[in-house]
């Protein structure tokens, strides 16, 4: 059942009176399968057994490999491939539904584990785990933006930074618990790469991931806690849903300033990871850093999300206080890390006999680095995450957005995995890192002050829908192309 209620302050300024319709909420088990909160756990737990496992591997410096160097190009396939296919992925989303689009993203990771477990038993398989990489940049590429379309699709305009929130954090708590496996199998260890144990129990948790979206509702049965129900994208010619990434930057352009806090989003990780955690440390204290670092990404997107989404703050004062916030943790991790990166290069870093342990004077202070990178991180994708839903709740836009997303951010990762497997100084990387990072945040305050409003206007989220209409209607005939419609 379904009441007809008038819209009230939504922003339009159509002459014509609005109406949206309010659905009953489902009753018992069924309605907490369907409440909007089960199905953003199920999608964050998916993203916990499958890239959370990936960042668990990732966040280990070279895939927990002795040599980092296979690694590194087989992270640079991954990106670039994605960087590809999710500039196109929101369209494929759009076409054959949500729910598909996750299952088959996560089919990529587990092959992507089990290479590296292939390449601690055979050395010589390196091209196997530089082909899964490829593989996986292809599949990942749908299953975030499948991710980022259920996402911002299934909450209110009010929910967006605290779901947001709760998807992060489970998200990242896969990448401790893939940390805590690393850590406890290599507790006693003071090697510099993981045994076979370590992949086994990763990839196993991998599988469980894959299962995951087929237990997951149906989008186009849910229903929002405020009793609208999610529009899920409708499947038009492959021609509208083509031209409709040019309509999104046609009809907003501001998108394009965003661009740049994109591309910086997963471009830290090769300092990060690979020259500062995999350089420096044994395996043992790579296995907890690592877990620190994750951990500590569950810590930040909470603090994040509860500013983003307070009632007391204005949606525009929120926004600037996210960024200001930003701003600060970018300039005070940078700084700190770069009075250790001044101390040694490729050529100096220590043998892996010598590497700092957990028990060295030194240790205490560096692994607080990683952590408040960890924060810095959790902070700056789940921000860009909120911009992105306070531009629209069209879930059409909303798809293509998380497309440009992942597509832009993978675009600039490929490029610095590279960068770090050809040998690329230490510092250039460091300090290419920290430019980005200010870049980001200096083109998106323009965004932030001309486009970010206290609501979303209506207008605003049915441009993409309407321009789709129209010419689906030219197609059939329906329209004559030179008439307008109002």
């Amino acid at each position: 059942m379904s009441n007809s209620v008038d819209e009230k302050g939504g922003g339009s300024n159509s002459p014509d009176n609005d109406s949206i319709s309010v659905y009953e909420q489902p009753k018992g088990l069924r309605g907490v399968y369907y409440h909007p909160i089960t199905q953003i756990v199920m999608l964050a737990f998916v993203c916990f057994l499958c890239p959370g496992m990936f960042n668990a591997l990732t966040g280990l410096g070279g895939g927990g490999q002795v040599d980092p160097t296979t690694s590194a190009n087989s992270t640079c396939a991954v990106y670039a491939t994605y960087a590809f296919f999710a500039f196109f992925s929101g369209t494929v989303n759009n076409k054959i539904g949500a729910k598909r689009t996750l299952l088959f993203g996560t089919l990529g990771y587990a092959l992507y584990v089990g290479s590296y477990l292939a390449i601690n038993i055979h050395p010589g398989a390196g091209w196997f785990v530089v082909t899964s990489g490829a593989l996986l940049g292809v599949t990942a590429a749908f299953l975030w933006t499948a991710q980022g379309a259920i996402m911002l699709s299934y909450c209110t305009e009010a929910q967006k930074g605290i779901f947001i929130s709760i998807f992060w954090a489970i998200f990242n708590l896969g990448a401790v618990v893939g940390a805590t496996v690393s850590f406890g199998q290599n507790i006693h260890s003071t090697n510099n790469s993981v045994n076979n144990g370590t992949y086994v129990g990763i990839l196993v948790l991998t599988l469980l991931g894959v299962t995951i979206p087929l237990l997951m509702a149906d989008p186009d049965k849910m229903i929002r806690t405020d009793g609208t129900r999610v529009v899920m994208p409708r499947h038009p010619s492959w021609k509208s849903e083509f031209h409709g990434l040019w309509v999104a930057i046609i009809t907003d352009p501001m998108i394009l300033l965003l661009f740049p806090m994109f591309f910086a989003s997963n471009y830290f990780y090769t300092w990060q990871f690979n020259d500062y955690n995999s350089a420096l440390f044994n395996i043992r204290a790579r296995s907890l850093n690592n877990f620190m670092y994750w951990l500590s990404q569950i810590i930040g997107s909470g603090m994040i999300g509860v500013i983003l989404d307070s009632k007391r703050l204005r949606r525009r004062v929120r926004a600037f206080t996210g960024w200001g916030i930003l701003l600060v943790m970018t300039f005070t991790v940078h700084i700190w890390a770069y009075y250790y990166q001044r101390t040694y290069t490729r050529a100096s870093i220590p043998p892996d006999s010598q590497k700092m342990d957990i028990y060295d004077t030194r240790y205490p202070a560096h692994v607080w680095l990683m952590i408040f990178y960890g924060l810095l991180d959790a902070m700056w994708q789940t921000t860009s995450f909120w911009l992105i839903g306070a531009m629209s709740n069209d879930t059409n836009k909303l798809a293509i957005y998380s497309g440009f997303y992942h597509s832009i951010q993978s675009a600039g990762a490929a490029g610095v995995w590279r960068m770090d497997a050809i040998g690329l100084p230490y510092m250039n990387i460091f300090l290419s890192t920290w430019c980005l990072v200010v870049a980001g945040l200096v083109f998106s305050l323009p965004m932030i002050y001309l486009r970010i409003r206290d609501t979303t206007v209506l207008e605003d989220e049915g441009l993409m829908r309407r321009d789709q209409e129209i010419n689906d209607m030219k197609a059939k005939g329906m329209i004559e192309s030179g008439n307008k419609i109002s």
